[in-house]
């Protein structure tokens, strides 16, 4: 059994951006008339449902959490802990799994991880994923491209400090278009996976 990861699933513009101006998200195809999972049997990639299948726990931005909860409806993540880094307070009633955590991004994924028991931690939002990638902490990616390109909003690693270099381990072509790429940090052959000291 391998020991568990912290990982990276989200969609993004040919162009680099994980959403539009004001966190706009109207650009990712509608499955409508498709199976996501079936499509991801035929094609090899990984659909979201088997991915958070294995997660344990979330670390969330605040701006990913807002993004979320303004989508109304029932809370999507069920009872999955999740961790919102964040120095405000939540809404006045965040979902009972929900908790606001603050701190340097080793530390917050220390803990999301122990909470995660055992299983992946699933990082979400793009100042977390560029914080977590400059201290080489994380672990795996699973990006699915869309054909479209933005011109502008959040970029997927804007603002990085250094060149971060990936080793893809796989893609993916989808008969409607979108292409998921699997890719892990290049890192010595003799180097462990990074984890949160």
């Amino acid at each position: 059994m391998s020991p568990p990861q912290v990982r990276v699933y989200l969609a993004c513009s040919l162009d680099g951006f994980i959403a539009g101006p004001d966190h706009d998200l109207s650009w990712l195809p509608s499955y409508a008339d498709d199976s996501p999972a079936a499509l991801a049997r035929d094609t090899g990639s990984i659909d979201y449902e088997t991915f958070i299948a294995d997660v344990g726990a979330m670390l969330m931005g605040r701006r990913t959490y807002d993004v979320v909860r303004g989508f109304g409806g029932d809370w999507h993540y069920g009872d999955l802990p999740i961790h919102v880094a964040t120095t405000r307070a939540l809404d006045d009633a965040p979902p009972a799994a929900v908790k606001a955590v603050r701190g340097s991004i080793a530390t917050l994924i220390t803990e999301a991880k122990a909470a995660a028991r055992g299983k992946n931690l699933y990082l979400d939002g793009g100042d977390l994923i560029r914080q977590a990638a400059d201290a080489d902490l994380i672990d795996h990616f699973i990006i699915t491209y869309a054909p479209v390109a933005l011109g502008r909003g959040t970029p997927l690693f804007g603002l990085i400090q250094n060149y971060y270099h990936l080793e893809i381990t796989g893609s993916y072509r989808h008969d409607y278009g979108m292409l998921q790429v699997h890719a892990r940090p290049r890192r010595p052959k003799d180097a462990t996976p990074a984890t949160a000291p």
